[in-house]
């Protein structure tokens, strides 16, 4: 009977023992994943090339009297006040629920409205000096450039400007012959895109562009590698369709005349996809007499917006570059039958809900330099998209597309004071956009003479 029950004993210590080490396993390897989920949020962390050189208001501001458009889509908050600190929202809300420190630097905003600073998706530099930093007076604190040498940028990082956040994709990636030499890295197989993508995030891109003729197949290896590296990838396509596109893993589709392949019948698709290949040219005229004849009612044209709806997909529809207008001249139809038919196509999206975004293009045909981005605006509401959906789309959409969403976008407690300031209500009137009182970067206001 000892024997048993020594046996039992040491039987009961063991189970214990052991039920103690699987709970310290267990704790370790939760602690580990914690540790592990955390660097990964870290790594993914996406932030603007010039970060570091943008500095931070380190005093207390308060914007009074104030009507405030928070950036998500809400009613407007009449007599409003936002409290900044350290360049951080602390408070955005009504004015008599908030004491204002006694040392804060007051703007009395009295019959002005106060929004995020406007987030462009689609900006190029183009070679134009002194452009980043008209865009900022005008109220655009963000720019990605999709499809720049992030080194293009160092004129105008160094020219002591004050210019927006820059969030750069590097180079495009294109195939021979490409459209754009001075702003493509040209990829000849999988291997040397991988190389690129991770070269690129090495350097602080902050999405993948991918040009046009670059393949589905190729197209999966850059999305799979991109996403691996915690950044998302976005395109410009004319020879493959884009659904393909997206399928293959693209979280963003630049430019509204990506999806004509999706709108035309197959046959009709396959002339342009081959005059395509043959001369990337032949899009200049090519887009206007394809779109011409496009029907947005199409079972094509709904289908695409379902896919696109279910997929969660980004589209920049970038109307400006392609805008034609009517003028006491001769009138090409087809660029004006083609360019209403982009239009219509773009708030055919928005209505079914895809999640659109505002993008510029910078130098566009129908805008004075350094206010494309408030002509893009005006042409959504042209195009029939209420006034503050083109809001949310300049602002918190932007946000979720380049993953910022967490510190920019919309004005709220805890995010960083990226403000513009306007002497009209864009609500009621888009084209008050362009009537800007005054502009804050980083809880710093803006000197109308940098």
């Amino acid at each position: 009977m000892n024997a048993n029950k020594y046996l039992l004993n040491l039987f009961l210590h063991q189970q214990v023992a052991y039920t103690i080490l699987l709970l310290f396993f267990a704790l370790m390897l939760c602690s580990g994943s914690a540790t592990v989920a955390q660097t990964t949020k870290n790594k993914h962390r996406i932030v603007s090339v010039n970060a570091a050189e943008i500095s931070t208001g380190t005093n207390s501001k308060a914007i009074v009297n104030v009507t405030i458009i928070n950036g998500l889509g809400g009613e407007p908050l009449a007599e409003g006040c936002v409290l900044i600190k350290g360049g951080i929202i602390q408070y955005a809300g009504k004015m008599g629920d908030v004491s204002i420190p006694a040392a804060a630097e007051i703007t009395d905003a009295k019959g002005m409205y106060l929004l995020p600073g406007f987030i462009d998706s689609h900006f190029h530099l183009d070679r134009t000096k002194g452009l980043p930093a008209e865009f900022l007076q005008h109220g655009v604190t963000s720019v990605r450039d999709p499809g720049a040498w992030i080194e293009a940028y160092d004129e105008e990082r160094k020219s002591g400007k004050k210019i927006p956040r820059l969030f750069l994709t590097g180079p495009h990636f294109d195939m021979a012959p490409p459209a754009y030499p001075y702003d493509a890295f040209i990829v000849r197989d999988n291997y040397e895109a991988i190389q690129q993508v991770n070269a690129l995030a090495d350097q602080g891109a902050t999405a993948i562009k991918i040009y046009f003729r670059v393949p589905p197949g190729m197209i999966q290896a850059i999305c799979s590698t991109a996403h691996q590296r915690g950044i998302p990838v976005t395109a410009h396509l004319e020879i493959t369709e884009a659904m393909i596109a997206i399928e293959a893993g693209l979280d963003g589709v630049e430019h509204i005349t990506s999806f004509g392949l999706s709108l035309l019948p197959k046959r009709e698709a396959e002339k342009y996809r081959q005059g395509m290949l043959a001369d990337n040219n032949f899009r200049m005229p090519g887009r206007y007499n394809m779109w011409k004849d496009i029907n947005i009612n199409s079972a094509a044209a709904d289908s695409l917006v379902r896919y696109l709806v279910r997929k969660g997909t980004f589209v920049s529809p970038t109307l400006g570059p392609f805008e034609y207008q009517a003028g006491d001249g001769a009138v090409d139809s087809s660029k004006l039958s083609g360019f209403n038919n982009m239009k219509a196509m773009t708030a055919k999206l928005n209505k079914a809900g895809v999640r659109l975004v505002l993008g510029s293009h910078s130098m566009i045909p129908y805008a004075e330099k350094g206010w494309a981005y408030q002509r893009e605006m005006e042409l959504w509401v042209e195009s029939g998209i209420p006034n503050a959906r083109v809001i949310t789309g300049a602002t918190i959409e932007n946000g979720r597309y380049f993953r910022i969403d967490d510190r920019l976008g919309s004005i709220e407690k805890g995010k960083i004071a990226d403000l513009v300031l306007l002497k009209g209500n864009p609500l009621v009137d888009i084209k008050a956009a362009r009537a800007v009182e005054k502009v804050m970067l980083n809880g710093v206001w803006v000197s109308s003479n940098e």
